[in-house]
């Protein structure tokens, strides 16, 4: 077996081009690995670019590499307080130190902490590869239980927040059967703006409840416009359609959506 970590992205191109299986903090694909990793591996974390957070014309920028704990330590506005709470609840705090965004979202599990609040905040995924770059909004990206978009040959190198998801406050709620180091039976992010005790812009997202982290458009449509408490009054299991809740060892599908619309009215309250 071949590891190699090497320091630039023109060197990790090249090397994922020969097939290498990707390593981004292993916290996901360590415990997965029966005995040993098998095949070569590609380690990024030597990369400085693949770590930066940096503002621009585009919005703000998160290297792939980016850690749990370097979210949770950087100064970031309040529409992405959703995210460092849920990086607060990636596992334990050196899970946080060695876990990355990036890699959270290619592991692309039904419970992957980092989605719902990504997805509150339009998220968009940069892929490298041979030929170039290419960007895919997050929602386009993770297409099913630990599949991605993620073309022969190319690494997820950063995730773009437009300008415009920059603003109001947002909340992470997850229900598990304990309070830390859980998979969740049901996760939620909203991310909402207020002009005169009135919603003037919502996102809501749930997780753990369908094959796929998931917004809540209509929903959404419904509370445009309204108060607090008339916003919370719309939030009902009944009115979470787009969710796919299924029975499992953790908790029953019936139980799943009504733990998600009571986890988006207090995330709603939070946020407000």
């Amino acid at each position: 077996m071949l590891f190699a970590r090497p320091d630039t992205l023109t060197q990790a191109i090249a090397l994922r081009a020969q097939g290498m299986r990707v390593l981004s903090g292993g916290t996901d694909l360590y415990p997965g690995a029966s005995a040993e990793l098998s095949g070569d591996v590609l380690d990024l974390t030597a990369i400085p670019a693949l770590r930066d957070m940096t503002q621009g014309p585009d919005g703000l920028r998160i290297g792939a590499c980016t850690t749990w704990s370097d979210l949770v330590e950087a100064d970031l506005p309040p529409a992405l307080t959703a995210l460092q709470q849920a990086a607060l609840q990636v596992g334990g705090r050196q899970v946080q130190n060695a876990g990355t965004i990036g890699g959270n979202l290619c592991n692309a599990s039904p419970a992957a902490d980092g989605v719902p609040p990504l997805l509150v905040l339009d998220a968009v995924v940069e892929l490298t590869g041979p030929t170039g770059a290419r960007s895919l909004p997050l929602d386009q990206f993770i297409i099913g239980p630990r599949r991605t978009a993620l073309a022969q040959g190319e690494i997820l190198t950063a995730i773009t927040l437009p300008h415009s998801a920059l603003t109001g406050r947002s909340a992470f709620v997850k229900l598990g059967a304990r309070a830390h180091l859980v998979i969740s039976i049901a996760m939620v992010a909203v991310r909402i703006s207020l002009e005169k005790g009135h919603i003037s812009h919502c996102a809501l997202a749930v997780g753990s409840c369908g094959p796929v982290a998931c917004r809540l458009p209509r929903l959404e449509a419904a509370i445009l416009g309204l108060t607090l408490s008339q916003a919370l009054e719309q939030i009902t299991p009944t009115a979470l359609d787009a969710l796919s809740p299924i029975d499992d060892i953790r908790a029953t599908a019936a139980y799943r959506r009504e733990a998600a619309a009571e986890l988006l009215r207090r995330a709603v309250t939070e946020a407000a």
